[in-house]
């Protein structure tokens, strides 16, 4: 994990959506603020544990994209 992401891992919080699956059982958690971040698991338990790993990737996935160019941040007051 990049230095970036374990600091912003650190100070932000995501909201998160968490649903039983009733086709495959288990559960179904996903965070709406980055697009496509979705897990699952047996339990609640561990669809939450899951859902943050998958938040790291795309933390670390967003990070790598920057050095290599392919993506810039911009931030923007509202």
């Amino acid at each position: 994990m990049t230095a970036i992401a374990k600091n912003l891992e650190a100070h932000m919080e995501y909201p998160i959506v968490i649903e039983p699956d009733l086709e495959a059982g288990g559960y179904v958690v996903s965070c709406p603020t980055l697009k496509g971040c979705v897990s699952q698991g047996e339990t609640e338990e561990e669809a939450l544990e899951n859902i943050k790993d998958a938040i790291r990737t795309y933390l670390e996935s967003i990070e790598d994209l920057k050095r290599l160019k392919k993506l810039r941040t911009v931030e923007v007051s509202v």
